[in-house]
């Protein structure tokens, strides 16, 4: 399968699931993510990126006088964020995308938040990098997502979920984002992991050039 190819399967899989994708996070946020999507936006300030930003699930928590942008590569989920910011009055420029290749220019933003993505990005890695290039020196990086477990039986279970839930959705459960956005040479500012080690939350601050 070319990249193109895996690209539109992925696309049409989370247009499939826009429309159920709130009850299942609703779950998730209940049982596992508890106030993860408050304590991320609540630490964005200026203008903030916020990417893959769903059917807009943390619109509800940015602060007030936040200047907002983001992106989705979903048409369906973004509709939905976008009717979302539009029942809650906020004002957004929210706009179809890749996180693998921000249409944005080198140093736009002062926050950058991405929560439950990473998970289902194919080139992870290259998506943390674009959300440092278009970070200001002296930027903060927000991300929240499922990883591998801290006790080996939990990942052992992780790796068999990962057989069905990899080829059918790019779903991965054993990365740790945190690992590379240390190789960036971002410092951690704030670090949580918790239930077992499967949900990791954490703020990076980009270093200022000179530094």
């Amino acid at each position: 399968m070319s990249s193109y190819e895996r690209t539109e399967r992925l696309r049409r899989y989370w247009d499939k699931h826009a429309r159920s994708y709130d009850k299942e996070m609703g779950f998730f946020d209940r049982h596992f993510f508890g106030d993860t999507r408050a304590w991320i936006c609540s630490q964005a300030t200026g203008d903030v990126l916020e990417v893959a930003i769903g059917t807009g699930l943390n619109l509800p928590h940015y602060p007030k006088g936040v200047r907002l942008s983001a992106i989705e590569w979903s048409p369906a989920m973004l509709d939905r964020a976008r009717q979302r910011a539009a029942d809650l009055g906020l004002q957004a420029d929210l706009r179809e995308g890749d996180a693998q290749a921000l249409d944005f220019a080198e140093d736009a933003f002062d926050t950058v938040v991405c929560t439950f993505s990473l998970c289902s990005i194919f080139d992870y890695r290259r998506a943390i990098a674009e959300m440092v290039r278009v970070l200001r020196p002296g930027g903060l990086l927000l991300l929240a997502d499922h990883v591998a477990a801290s006790a080996w039986p939990a990942r052992a279970l992780q790796r068999l979920l990962e057989l069905v839930t990899v080829p059918l959705g790019e779903e991965h459960f054993l990365r740790r984002p945190v690992t590379h956005v240390r190789e960036l040479g971002l410092a951690i500012e704030r670090h949580d992991r918790f239930k077992i080690g499967i949900v990791e939350r954490l703020a990076a601050r980009k270093p200022v050039r000179g530094e």
